[in-house]
C-alpha cells in the first residue's frame, strides 16, 4: 500500500520565521497518530500541508500519491477528511446537523442550492448514529453543547469515506464528560480497521484516545521524537520536547502528565 503522506526535508518559513524545519515524517494507510507539542511548535501548520491547505517553503509534501504544489488539490481535498475550530466558525449557527453533515458532499458549510440523493441522506445519518448524535439530526447547530458540536464536526469530516482524517484539538475546551464520552468514540473509531488512516493534533497526553499507536513530537518546528507511542510517549522525551521535567502514567493505555515535584531535602 502507498503511504498517505510522505514529507520530505520539509520547511516552512514566514516572515522570515521558520514554523516548520526539514520535517521527514511518513503515514501509512492504517496507522493513527497523534501530534503533540508546545504552543508555537509548528502542530496547525503541519496538519495545514497534510490537508494540502498550504505549500512547504521548501522540500516535498506528498498527500494521498499527490505532490503538494503539483496536482488538482479541488480533486485531491475531498478525499480529505479535516476537523477544525477553524472551520466550525464558518458553519451558520442556524444550519440543521443533518445538513452540516451532509453539505460535506459538496465541500460547503452551509445548505444553498445544492441537490442532493437519498443516498447522502441515508449516509449522513448512518454517521450520525454512529457518533451517538442522531437523536439531533433537526436540531440547529449553534444551539449544541461543545462536545456536540466537535462530534459534529467529526461526523461531517467522515461523511465522504476520506482516505485519511486530520483532527486539530478535537477535544480542546470539553468538560470532563465531554472529552471522555469524544475519546472513547474515537478509540473505537481508531481500532476498526475499515476506519482511514489518522492524525491528531492536541496539547495533552490525556486526550490520546486509546488505538491511536504512532506519536509525533514536535519542538520550535522540527521533530523532537515520532515512532510508537510508548517509544515516544515517555517522560524524558515529554521533558525535552516542553521544557519541563514531567512525570508520566500510563493506565490501561491512556496517560497522565504532571510537572514533578521537587523533592525537599
Amino acid at each position: 500500500m502507498a503511504s498517505v503522506l510522505k514529507l520530505e526535508d520539509v520547511s516552512v518559513v514566514r516572515d522570515g520565521n521558520t514554523i516548520l524545519d526539514s520535517v521527514n515524517w511518513t503515514i501509512e494507510p492504517d496507522e493513527r497518530w497523534v501530534v503533540l507539542g508546545p504552543n508555537g511548535a509548528g502542530k496547525t501548520t503541519l496538519l495545514q500541508i497534510a490537508a494540502a491547505a498550504m505549500h512547504p517553503t521548501s522540500g516535498h509534501a506528498t498527500v494521498l500519491g499527490e505532490p503538494i504544489g503539483h496536482s488538482d488539490l479541488a480533486e485531491l481535498r475531498p478525499r480529505l477528511g479535516f476537523a477544525s475550530s477553524a472551520l466550525a466558525r464558518r458553519i451558520p449557527r442556524n444550519e440543521k446537523v443533518l445538513d452540516v453533515v451532509m453539505t460535506a458532499a459538496y465541500a460547503v458549510t452551509g445548505r444553498w442550492n445544492e441537490e442532493y440523493e437519498e443516498i447522502d441522506e441515508r449516509r449522513a445519518r448512518r454517521v450520525l448514529a454512529e457518533w451517538h448524535l442522531d437523536h439531533l439530526a433537526e436540531r440547529t447547530f449553534g444551539h449544541l453543547s461543545d462536545g456536540e458540536q466537535k462530534r459534529v464536526q467529526i461526523a461531517r469530516a467522515v461523511m465522504t469515506d476520506p482516505e485519511i482524517l486530520l483532527l486539530d484539538e478535537p477535544a480542546a475546551s470539553l468538560d470532563l464528560g465531554g472529552r471522555e464520552e469524544l475519546l472513547q468514540l474515537l478509540g473505537g473509531f481508531a481500532s476498526d480497521p475499515r476506519s482511514p488512516a489518522i492524525v491528531m493534533v492536541t496539547h495533552h497526553v490525556e486526550e490520546i484516545p486509546l488505538g491511536f499507536g504512532h506519536a509525533l513530537l514536535l519542538k520550535n518546528g522540527g521533530v523532537s521524537a515520532q515512532g510508537t507511542v510508548d517509544n515516544v510517549i515517555t517522560s524524558e522525551r515529554l521533558s525535552d520536547t516542553f521544557g519541563i521535567e514531567v512525570d508520566l502514567i500510563e493506565q490501561g493505555g491512556r496517560y497522565t502528565a504532571r510537572a514533578r515535584q521537587a523533592v525537599a531535602e
